[in-house]
């Protein structure tokens, strides 16, 4: 678990008065893990042709995404400290226009999967080896675009084709996924499972993804908790969009310095 992403995590948000903590914590580990050891990029030139691309489709944990791009010298600190503000670069939902590395515009759920399913055709068909890698949330896979791109991307064989499921119960408050290993093998897919906060398991399921070859798009069923690392924000709750206050703001970064 990355303590320190977590903290700046916290620290944008607080700063930029706009935000979700909890969505970001629970998807940190994934993102970062995945741009420190599997992606293939170049932060000097983000529309290297050769790079893989990572697609945040659950666009409201942006800011887990803008601090793995600072970490990896795609933005600036400076951009950091200005989220939120009026003309600012970066804002509550990631802006394909205006951020470096940011490969697509998300934030209303259910459109960055589609997206991902159109840049990982258009690869096929030109014979090229880059990889995607999509990460949605699962309440967000409720969304009929969701198994209709599964549908597709199946029946079109996107072996290069990698998905996230944020697996941190959101969608139980309302409309629980009966059994989503079977929902997503009883679409085709290659289906793995692993712990969405510990690194030597998400680089288990990433290499397995990478080594496969049997014409199937893969899903990671990541397991997450949502707030994870400050215990009284782990909930499904009012901590959901709430900015610190300065009391509460000291208790998370006591919390996530014991």
């Amino acid at each position: 678990m990355n303590t320190e992403l977590r903290k700046t995590i916290v620290n944008t948000i607080t700063n930029g008065g706009e935000g979700h903590i909890p969505s970001s914590f629970s998807v940190i580990d994934i993102i970062d893990t995945l741009y420190a050891n599997h992606l293939k990029y170049d932060s000097a030139n983000p529309e290297w042709t050769d790079r893989d691309y990572f697609i945040l489709s659950k666009g409201h944990a942006g800011v887990a995404l803008y601090v793995v791009l600072e970490k990896y010298g795609f933005i600036t600190q400076a951009d950091l400290d200005n989220y939120g503000k009026f003309n600012a670069m970066l804002g509550g939902h990631p802006d394909r226009v205006k951020i470096p590395g940011v490969e697509a515009s998300t934030g209303s759920l259910g459109h960055g999967f589609p997206y991902s399913v159109g840049i990982a055709l258009g690869h096929k068909i030109n014979k090229k080896e880059n990889k995607v890698f999509v990460l949605v949330g699962d309440g967000e896979s409720h969304e009929g675009t969701v198994w209709e791109s599964a549908l597709v991307a199946q029946n079109l064989n996107l072996e290069n084709l990698c998905l996230i499921v944020d697996y941190n119960g959101s969608a139980a408050q309302i409309m629980p996924h009966p059994n989503i290993i079977k929902q997503w093998e009883s679409f085709g897919w290659n289906v793995l499972e692993c712990d969405g906060h510990n690194e030597a398991e998400l680089d288990i399921a990433f290499n397995k993804f990478s080594r496969t070859s049997n014409g199937k798009p893969t899903v990671i069923i990541a397991r997450t908790i949502k707030g994870k690392g400050v215990r009284f924000m782990e909930t499904h709750g009012p901590w959901h969009h709430k900015i610190p206050n300065p009391l509460e703001y000291a208790e998370i970064m006591e919390e996530l310095s014991s």
